[in-house]
């Protein structure tokens, strides 16, 4: 040791800097100064970072250089060694503890306060009481189970839910040295054999969706409704669209029979361009009366707002239609298309704005199949216009068109 000085380390230029007996400063392109203890073990180098310069001056480098070099003659790894050290100095975190920790960590990358609501009602409803007090260096599979088994059968939904948000607390507590072992909430290859799959238990709930052939009798009723709510409705189940989607609809989105989502508000952030029917179109120029300020689809107390989600099922409610809710409108069409027309499965897909999983068929839609889309459309709205009760025609369109 020595080489180094005070001087030299904190003004050498990017590089490697050896001070001797392992330890090393690393200076990066950008001016970032950290040192590394270089050491073979078992035939092994291995390297761990002591901190950065600004923090761990040259001197305090070298001594904690020295204090691992002794634990490497005592035949001890000490990468190990400083992992065990944290935890028991950490040992009394607990989990709920380590969970608050999580949820503030990721405060920034949550879809909103509503999804980070769920995540802290969910633990602190059903984790917590069984998890929460315990270290979380302590939890093992029994306790996980303990908090899963209860509602496994009953809430199955919820249960995956919670066992997933178990899994990445306890992630997160071992990525920062908290704890150490495999993760006791994994599912595959561990809880898979100790609780039934959820297939198995609890049939998928879809969105109630009204059949599509009582869609031209809805729609001739939804239009004697002169409520701004029904007008989003229309123009919701015309667009196949998502609900938050049209309600926070703004009037600069629109560009003649174009309506373009922002990335934003899709589901899959990627921003859709949608066809507009003659009909959804009639709807926009209905709502133009209302002026053209916010929301197209702005409350009716308070322009400045978007329609709320409840506006729509309460229309729903006013029809004597509880038994359906808006999203499923979207199955509805889905249903439509692959019983009634001849409209390839991609083009329905792309309609729906869902994602493609295969990248060589999602790297040719690039182009989001938009002039095909405009047909599709157009079929939609003409039978949702039709007689009510008359036979749909198969509406065909050519792979090539």
């Amino acid at each position: 040791m020595g080489k180094l000085t005070d001087r030299k380390a904190r003004t050498a230029g990017p590089g490697k800097y050896g001070d001797g007996h392992g330890l090393r400063l690393i200076v990066r392109d950008d001016g970032t100064r950290s040192w590394v203890f270089r050491f073979m073990l078992n035939g092994r180098a291995r390297e761990m970072g002591l901190g950065p310069l600004h923090t761990v001056s040259l001197a305090q480098a070298r001594e904690l250089a020295t204090d691992y070099r002794g634990q490497l003659l005592r035949g001890l790894d000490p990468i190990d060694e400083r992992r065990r050290a944290r935890m028991a100095a950490f040992g009394s975190l607990t989990f709920k503890e380590c969970a608050e920790q999580f949820l503030e960590a990721h405060s920034g990358s949550w879809k909103n306060a509503k999804h980070r609501q769920q995540w802290t009602s969910t633990l602190e409803t059903y984790a917590y009481p069984r998890l929460g007090d315990l270290p979380i260096n302590a939890i093992e599979t029994s306790d996980v189970m303990r908090a899963l088994d209860p509602i496994w059968r009953e809430k199955t939904e919820t249960a995956q839910r919670l066992r997933g948000r178990i899994e990445r607390v306890l992630d997160w507590a071992k990525v920062s040295g908290y704890r150490e072992g495999e993760n006791p909430a994994r599912w595959r290859g561990h809880l898979d054999n100790l609780l039934p799959a959820p297939s198995k238990i609890a049939p998928v709930n879809h969105h109630p969706a009204l059949p599509f052939a009582e869609v031209p009798k809805f729609m001739g009723s939804l239009r004697k409704q002169s409520a701004i709510s029904a007008r989003a409705l229309e123009f919701t189940i015309l667009t196949a669209s998502r609900s938050g989607e049209v309600r926070n609809m703004k009037w600069d989105e629109l560009d003649g029979a174009t309506w373009t989502v922002p990335a934003e508000r899709m589901k899959a952030k990627k921003e859709h361009r949608v066809p507009l029917p003659k009909r959804a179109l009639a709807v926009i120029e209905e709502m133009r009366k209302h002026g053209e300020k916010g929301f197209v689809f702005g409350s009716p107390t308070r322009a400045s707002k978007p329609l709320s989600d409840m506006t729509l099922l309460r229309l729903l409610r006013r029809m004597s239609r509880s038994d359906l809710t808006v999203h499923g409108f979207r199955s509805t069409f889905r249903d439509w298309v692959a019983e009634r027309t001849a409209f390839p499965s991609d083009v329905a897909e792309a309609a729906l704005a869902h994602t493609i999983a295969n990248k060589v068929q999602a790297a040719y839609q690039r182009g989001g199949l938009f002039d095909k889309r405009q047909k599709l459309m157009d079929a939609w709205a003409g039978y949702c216009e039709s007689t009510p009760d008359a036979e749909a025609d198969v509406v065909p369109i050519r792979r090539g068109a």
